[in-house]
């Protein structure tokens, strides 16, 4: 090393002389072929033609080499330029230019020597581009043209190999063969690779032996021991070396960590932990209900330890279900059918685990399922009692007499010890109370009359509870259908009122009429329309039956007029079609209304005044309140006609809003001298004078004594004093006067009621002073109240010989 380093640097010496020698000889040359020019010397210049042609120019060394990483205390001699115009005396100065000049190179201007003044570092900048030039220090004119060199930055082994990703992780699957490969590894030497060895990297395992090893020149790592388990070692961490110098002692050596994961691969088959299984489950446990749980372990993870679980036998396979978990790990045992210890205690499955993903490669090391076996007891609990059926349905007739057993429902206890059962009626699915159950039989009877137009179903719950345990409670629901009996007849559909016009004629449709009846037969309704027998040949209507269950009234004549009779009462009498046969009478009234020539009606009497639609609002209002204040001014006139009647009350007891009115007088006898003067009847001729004077005999009746003959009744001591003073006969004839005038008050009894409270609109209520007849009561309006009142108006009314008949 060292003579190849004084070799570099002669002949940086040489190539810098020769390089400055070429410089001079051109200089010189030029000067004198201007020199000759300017003199116009023609021999001169065939004489510098000659020279230059017989010049030849060398070889021009133009580098220097330099070792990087320099570590003297002194700048570095790099090399020397020298001109052969430098004569030693100090008029040449040299200049040095380009990449690094005066900073990292200087030279010296009078005597050309480069150094570098900094520590050069190859692997920063490999080569300097530089240039030189002789200058006249006097004329600071350049002696000869630039000339341009380079300084090379030579090698050495100074960078050690670099792993630029590490450390490294790998993963390979377990139990691979041996040369698998695991990784390539790559290291990078900063030096030059075309300079020696300093570049030349070599790989070698320094930690991971017996299982992994390296290709010493391309560094794949290789599995380089067979049979590697997971299960056993999972993961590996091996230590890689990259050294250059070819691995030559003393090179320069880098390291970098691999960690290696073995994947899994199903190489082990899942095994039950036990061989038998114990699990209980609740008889009352729903369907679907978990019992519990099983796995068949496997040392594999992931995919290769999922499990598909079956039940492959016993007898419970129809009973219970077995299915996997979201994690595909464990088997789940559910109900499939409803569970009875009383049946059944106990259940016995045989249950297989089996792998879902295998590998082919390691069947040999099979097989991947295993069975075990699982017992299942059923646990008893104290059941509610059971009906017999699940609902009951029954149709009872709505005519079935009170106490009628319908239907019978049984319960039973399902437990082993079949304790007794007793019945009830829930009471809020029967309100109205029309069902009673025997305690004991679970007999079903009516106890309220069933009416299907009520209520046409029912819907109850029967309750059965255990003697022994009053919480066991089942139920059953009970509907009851009532079935319809023809029990109501048929009526109109609405209260009718039909209208004809006065200018109708004969055969003239005026109503069509419709029927409606509660019950519903199953054949539908079928309704019979006919007049009723009284009005069944009257000469104004008649009727159509339309077989329908509609009916039409039309008229049989025409000459309408509302003066002659303005209402009508028709008597429909309607049946329907069911056994037993219903019928009933409705009445429709008609009345006769003034119409205008298209048939709209216009007015009747029994039409409310409407005001004319054309009113205005402000109209209407002005009417309204005329009629308003029209109402205030009688209501004060009433008021103040109820105020001059009242009399004079001294005393509040005779106020008729506090007083006591007793109607148990029967008369004071002698000392009721208001009611009957007792000395009239002492003399019975001027009777009739007191009775002109008294005001409850108007019209006065002459008495009958004068008529009729006193008889003179003897009793012992009595005396008849000329007829006119017995007084038992005066009483007997006076007896007999009353009971043949049915008007005449008895005389004992007259109570007069002078005031009878105020504001009654009524007036007197009193018959006193009314007459002895019935002429002055008039109830012809009953007439007019329709049929409702016809009875009352046959009693009390005044039929006239030329009234028109109803219909």
């Amino acid at each position: 090393s060292r003579k190849e380093e004084e070799s570099m640097v002669i002949h940086n010496r040489l190539g810098s002389l020769s390089s400055l020698h070429l410089y001079i000889f051109s200089f010189i040359h030029t000067f004198l072929l201007s020199s000759l020019v300017s003199e116009k010397n023609e021999t001169a210049k065939e004489l510098i033609a000659g020279l230059l042609r017989r010049v030849k120019r060398g070889w021009v060394w133009n580098q220097f080499f330099v070792l990087e990483e320099y570590t003297g205390l002194e700048p570095l001699y790099i090399g020397k330029l020298h001109s052969d115009m430098d004569l030693g005396d100090g008029s040449i100065k040299y200049i040095l230019s380009g990449d690094g000049a005066g900073t990292t190179f200087t030279i010296d201007d009078s005597t050309g020597d480069i150094h570098a003044i900094k520590r050069l570092d190859r692997e920063v900048k490999a080569q300097y581009l530089l240039k030189a030039q002789a200058w006249n220090r006097q004329t600071d004119r350049p002696l000869e043209p630039e000339s341009q060199f380079i300084v090379k930055i030579q090698d050495i082994n100074d960078n050690e190999p670099k792993f630029q990703d590490g450390p490294y992780q790998a993963t390979i699957p377990e139990m691979s063969t041996i040369g698998t490969e695991v990784i390539r590894l790559t290291a990078t030497d900063a030096d030059d690779p075309t300079y020696g060895n300093s570049a030349r990297v070599v790989y070698s395992i320094l930690q991971g032996q017996p299982y992994f090893s390296v290709e010493p020149k391309t560094g794949e790592v290789r599995v380089s021991l067979a049979g590697m388990d997971r299960e056993v070692r999972e993961i590996y961490s091996i230590i890689i070396q990259a050294k250059d110098m070819g691995g030559q002692l003393g090179g320069l050596a880098g390291t970098t960590v691999v960690n290696i994961t073995l994947s899994d691969v199903n190489d082990n088959p899942p095994m039950f932990d036990q061989k038998l299984y114990q699990m209980s489950v609740l008889e009352s446990a729903p369907v679907g209900s978990v019992v519990g749980r099983i796995r068949a372990k496997d040392r594999d993870i992931g995919i290769n330890a999922e499990m598909r679980y079956s039940i492959i036998d016993g007898d419970g396979r129809d009973t219970f279900d077995i299915s996997t978990d979201p994690t595909n790990l464990f088997g789940i045992i559910t109900i499939k059918k409803p569970l009875n210890f009383e049946s059944k205690a106990s259940y016995t499955l045989k249950i297989e685990g089996a792998n879902t993903h295998l590998d082919h490669r390691f069947l040999d090391k099979g097989p991947f399922s295993h069975v075990t076996i699982v017992h299942v007891s059923v646990e008893d609990i104290d059941e509610p009692p059971e009906f017999s059926s699940a609902a009951y349905y029954i149709e009872v007739s709505e005519e079935a007499e009170i106490g009628t057993v319908f239907t019978t429902v049984s319960a039973r206890d399902p437990d082993a010890s079949n304790n007794s059962i007793r019945y009830s009626i829930e009471m809020t699915t029967d309100l109205g109370k029309y069902f009673y159950i025997d305690i004991t039989s679970g007999a079903l009877m009516t106890v309220v009359a069933l009416d299907r137009e009520e209520l046409s179903w029912h819907n109850i719950t029967v309750l059965a509870m255990e003697m022994s345990n009053p919480s066991m409670i089942g139920s059953v629901s009970v509907a009851v259908k009532i079935l319809d009996v023809n029990d109501n007849p048929p009526s109109l559909t609405h209260y009718f009122e039909a209208f004809v016009c006065e200018s109708a004629k004969a055969g003239q449709l005026i109503q069509t009429v419709t029927a409606i009846d509660p019950d519903d037969p199953l054949a539908g309704q079928q309704f019979y329309y006919s007049l009723a027998p009284e009005a069944a040949n009257n000469p104004n209507f008649t009727l159509r039956d339309n077989q329908d269950n509609t009916a039409w009234i039309l008229t049989r004549r025409g000459g309408w007029s509302q003066q002659d009779q303005s209402v009508y009462y028709l008597p429909i009498f309607i049946s329907d079609g069911e056994l037993p046969v219903q019928t009933s009478t409705s009445t429709l009234t008609i009345r006769v209304c003034s119409c205008d020539v298209e048939g709209n009606v216009m007015s009747c009497n029994a039409e409310a005044y409407h005001l004319p639609a054309s009113l205005s609002r402000g109209a209407l209002i002005a009417i309204l309140a005329c009629i308003f204040v029209m109402l205030v001014m009688i209501l004060l006139m009433l008021s103040l006609r109820s105020h001059r009647k009242k009399p004079y009350l001294h005393d509040e007891e005779d106020n008729v809003h506090e007083n006591i009115v007793r109607y148990d007088d029967e008369g004071g006898g002698e000392e009721d001298t208001e009611a009957f003067d007792i000395a009239a009847m002492w003399n019975p001729h001027e009777a009739h004078l007191v009775g002109k004077q008294r005001q409850d005999m108007l019209p006065e009746i002459e008495s009958l004594s004068r008529y009729v003959p006193i008889a003179c009744v003897g009793w012992p001591g009595s005396v008849c004093v000329g007829g006119d003073s017995n007084v038992q006969g005066y009483v007997l004839s006076k007896l007999l006067e009353a009971d043949l005038d049915p008007c005449a008050p008895p005389y004992d009894s007259l109570q007069t009621y002078a005031y009878e409270g105020e504001g009654s609109v009524a007036e007197s209520l009193s018959s006193l002073q009314s007459g002895c007849s019935n002429t002055d009561h008039e109830y012809d309006y009953l007439n007019d109240w329709g049929p409702r009142f016809k009875k009352l108006a046959e009693m009390y009314g005044v039929l006239e010989t030329n009234n028109p008949p109803m219909w």
